[in-house]
C-alpha cells in the first residue's frame, strides 16, 4: 500500500516477556509510521481514538492540496474524479464490512450514525440497549422517544444473552447493542443476538467502534440490520465514519436532515428526496476525512485484522496476567478482552494514577469511558483503562507497570 516506509511483518517474532505469549507484527517498524508515537511515548488510549500512519496523513493532505474538489456538483475534471474517489471510498467501506456501496451512508461518526437510526427509523417503540452501553448508544434512544429496556450483563461483563431472549416482546422493534464493549473489551455473540432480535420481529444495531479495528467483520453473516462505527478509532480521521443499514430498511426511513445533495425536487410548495444513501448525507460531505478513512482501512487491511487480533489478544493476557498478581488491583471485564483492560488500583483514583503515568511518558484513559450506568453497576465512580493498537507491545506494557509500582511507592 502506498505510504508504507516498512514491511509490516518480521521474519523473526517479537517475544512477550513473562508470559511465553509472541505475536509476529514487527511492532518497531509499524512504530515508525505513525508520526504521533515518535519520541518513544507509550500511547495505551487506543480506544478513545487511535494514533495515524503517514498513509492516512499522506491521503488527506492529498486530497486537501492537489486532488481538492467539491464531489457530486462540478462538471470540471478535477470534480468529477473526486467524485470517483468519494465513491470509491464508499465502496471500500462496503468490501469492508461485507455490506454494499448503496446501503453505507456516510456520516461524522458512530454517535451521528446511531442518532439518524433512532429519529429516522420509523417503527419506534421498545428498544433493548445493555448495561455496558456507550452514551452514544443510550441518549439518542431516549433523545428520540423510544422506551427503553435494559439488558443485564453475565458475570464477567458480557452482555446477557439468555437473558435478552427471556426480555423480548412483540413490542420490541429494535436491539441496539455494542459488538465490543469501550470499557470491558468483552465481545458480543452478534450472530445469537441477531436470531434473538428477529425472533420477535425486531431489527438489530451493532455499535461497531471497537470491532472494526482489531477483528474481520461481516455484516451478511452477522445478519445484523444496521452498523455503526468511526473512522478516528480506526486509524482514521475524526469527524467520519459509517451507517451500514439493509437497503430495504435505509428506502423506507426519511431523512433526519435537510439540505443539499439529498433531494430530488425542491419547490416552497412540496421537496421529494433522494434515493438511499444520498438521502442521508445532506450539505457538503466531508470530503478529505472520507479520503482518509479509505486509506486507514488500506493499510489495516494491508497489515491483516487476524494478525492485529493475535497481537492485541497477546498483550491483554500479558498484562491482566501482571496485574492479577498484584494485591491491589481489581479488574475488570472477561480474561479475552478485545484490546482493553479497565482496572481500579486500591487507595489511588484512578485520574491520580493517570496523572502519574503521564510524568513517566505512558497516556492511559481515567473516567467513566462514557458508559456511566457501567460504572454504577460496576460499583466504581471510575476506572483505568490501558488499550491496545496494532502499534503496541511488549515495551508500553513494561512502561505501565512500572508507572503503577511508582504510584504505589508514592501512595504507600
Amino acid at each position: 500500500m502506498n505510504g508504507h516506509s516498512q514491511a509490516p511483518f518480521a521474519s523473526s517474532e517479537v517475544e512477550m516477556p513473562r508470559t511465553g505469549v509472541s505475536t509476529s507484527l514487527d511492532t518497531n517498524g509499524i512504530r515508525a509510521e505513525f508520526p504521533g508515537l515518535a519520541g518513544g511515548w507509550h500511547y495505551l488510549d487506543t480506544a478513545a481514538t487511535a494514533q495515524k500512519p503517514q498513509a492516512v496523513i499522506d491521503a488527506t493532505v492529498r486530497a486537501m492540496g492537489a486532488d481538492y474538489a467539491t464531489v457530486h456538483r462540478g462538471v470540471y475534471a478535477r470534480s468529477a474524479n473526486m467524485t470517483v474517489a468519494y465513491e470509491a471510498a464508499r465502496e471500500r467501506v462496503a468490501r469492508f464490512i461485507g455490506g454494499k456501496a448503496d446501503e453505507v451512508v456516510f456520516v461524522r461518526g458512530a454517535t451521528e450514525g446511531i442518532n439518524l437510526v433512532a429519529h429516522s427509523y420509523p417503527n419506534k417503540g421498545r428498544v433493548l440497549l445493555s448495561v455496558l452501553e456507550h452514551h452514544s448508544n443510550i441518549v439518542p434512544w431516549q433523545l428520540a422517544g423510544w422506551q427503553v429496556d435494559v439488558c443485564p450483563l453475565t458475570t464477567d461483563g458480557c452482555i446477557n444473552l439468555d437473558a435478552a431472549e427471556a426480555m423480548l416482546t412483540n413490542e420490541h422493534t429494535m436491539v441496539a447493542f455494542a459488538h465490543v464493549s469501550n470499557v470491558l473489551g468483552s465481545t458480543l455473540d452478534a450472530a445469537r443476538a441477531a436470531k434473538l432480535a428477529h425472533g420477535v420481529g425486531a431489527k438489530l444495531l451493532l455499535d461497531g467502534c471497537q470491532a472494526v479495528p482489531r477483528m474481520e467483520v461481516d455484516v451478511a453473516a452477522l445478519d445484523c440490520d444496521f452498523y455503526v462505527f468511526s473512522g478516528h478509532k480506526l486509524y482514521g480521521p475524526t469527524g467520519i465514519g459509517a451507517l451500514w443499514g439493509r437497503a430495504e430498511l435505509l428506502e423506507a426511513m426519511p431523512p433526519w436532515q435537510g439540505g443539499g445533495s439529498m433531494i430530488d425536487k425542491v419547490t416552497f410548495e412540496k421537496t421529494t428526496y433522494a434515493p438511499a444513501p444520498a438521502r442521508f448525507e445532506a450539505g457538503t460531505p466531508a470530503i478529505v476525512e472520507v479520503m482518509g478513512l479509505h486509506a486507514a482501512i488500506d493499510y489495516v487491511e494491508h497489515i491483516g485484522l487476524p494478525a492485529i487480533h493475535a497481537h492485541e489478544t497477546a498483550l491483554v493476557s500479558q498484562l491482566r496476567d501482571a496485574l492479577r498478581r498484584r494485591n491491589d488491583i481489581t479488574l475488570f471485564g472477561p480474561d479475552n478482552a478485545a484490546g482493553i483492560v479497565s482496572f481500579a488500583m486500591e487507595g489511588v483514583h484512578p485520574h491520580d494514577l493517570g496523572t502519574i503515568l503521564d510524568e513517566s511518558g505512558v497516556a492511559i484513559r481515567a473516567g467513566h469511558h462514557c458508559a456511566q450506568p457501567l460504572m454504577e453497576h460496576l460499583g466504581v465512580p471510575v476506572t483505568a483503562r490501558a488499550s491496545f493498537g496494532l502499534y503496541s507491545d511488549a515495551d508500553d506494557i513494561a512502561a505501565l507497570l512500572a508507572g503503577i509500582e511508582r504510584t504505589r511507592r508514592i501512595f504507600g
